[in-house]
């Protein structure tokens, strides 16, 4: 079972090596983080972007890629048209963001011509080892989507299913995570939270258990839940925190990511492949769990 990063990264390298495609690939941290990945046999990388600056900080971090696919482009638009396609046309298993920005790759993912639409909600998945956790924790969505509704939630879930099932969870435990574990008519994100549990019972959610709404207090721990009077199998046990919306979802991604020493990985999920989109800001541990994340969704297609 995959605990944590390090059991992670460990199975990564057994279903690896994944073809991946990095846009604008001129970027140190990562360039770091492709190394390792690279050297570990999680990922056989493609290199796109400014190749006199990607070879300049490849020698600068003794990164030897001579033997790599590579491909110049001087604009983020053709470095990123070019990492997608070479994904839609099969050449490739997972596309990562570089040192480009968010939207215009997300505008190549969508390209109607060439992209990796699936008529899906596109949706961000952020995993978290916790060491106050006994598990991996599943956060979503912290940079997508602004003010879901209630399908467009329902999405987010069965999105996040196929990241939680890439690391061997067969039927994982969503918590609808609001302000208050009662239903309230007056804060919509209660009212929605018990119908997402509602369509989980009736078998319109399907291979989870979805309970809500539920406070974070008590979907996180099992003491907060008993003496809240809370008796249901995700109390206390949560494996995916679906967010109410993206406000609370950043805080709870940011707030756990620098006030806490929790190591984590993103991912885009809900196109034809997984999309490893990280920020500057994110460590290159953080970097290379994502790619590895990839990976094991790659694995898992």
């Amino acid at each position: 079972m995959i605990k944590n990063f390090d059991d992670l990264l460990n199975v990564a390298i057994e279903r690896g090596p994944k073809k991946i495609t990095v846009a604008c690939a001129e970027d140190v941290e990562i360039l770091k983080a492709i190394k390792y990945a690279s050297d570990e046999k999680i990922v056989e990388p493609i290199l796109i972007g400014n190749m006199e600056k990607i070879i300049e900080i490849s020698n600068n971090i003794d990164f030897d890629i001579s033997g790599f696919e590579t491909y110049d482009f001087s604009t983020m638009e053709e470095s990123a048209e070019k990492a997608v396609r070479l994904v839609s046309e099969g050449n490739a298993d997972m596309v990562m963001k570089g040192l480009i920005d968010t939207a215009k790759i997300l505008k190549a993912v969508l390209n109607k011509e060439y992209g990796l639409r699936t008529g899906n909600v596109l949706s961000h998945v952020a995993v978290f080892d916790v060491k106050k956790y006994h598990k991996l924790l599943f956060v979503t969505d912290a940079a997508m989507n602004i003010a879901p509704t209630l399908m467009q939630k329902k999405q987010i879930i069965e999105n996040s299913l196929e990241v939680v099932r890439a690391i061997d969870i067969s039927e994982p435990k969503v918590a609808v995570v609001c302000a208050k574990e009662k239903v309230n008519e007056k804060m919509i994100c209660t009212v929605e939270a018990g119908k997402l549990a509602e369509m989980n019972e009736n078998g319109e959610i399907k291979g989870c258990i979805v309970g809500g709404p539920f406070a974070l207090d008590n979907a996180v721990s099992k003491e907060a839940a008993i003496v809240k009077g809370i008796d249901h199998p995700v109390a206390g046990d949560a494996d995916i925190i679906l967010c109410p919306n993206i406000e609370a979802g950043n805080v709870l991604y940011k707030a756990l990511n620098f006030l806490s020493d929790a190591r984590s990985a993103g991912i885009i999920v809900g196109a034809a492949a997984p999309i490893v989109l990280v920020s500057r800001a994110d460590s290159k541990d953080a970097k290379l769990n994502s790619i590895a994340l990839g990976t094991l969704m790659a694995a898992n297609k």
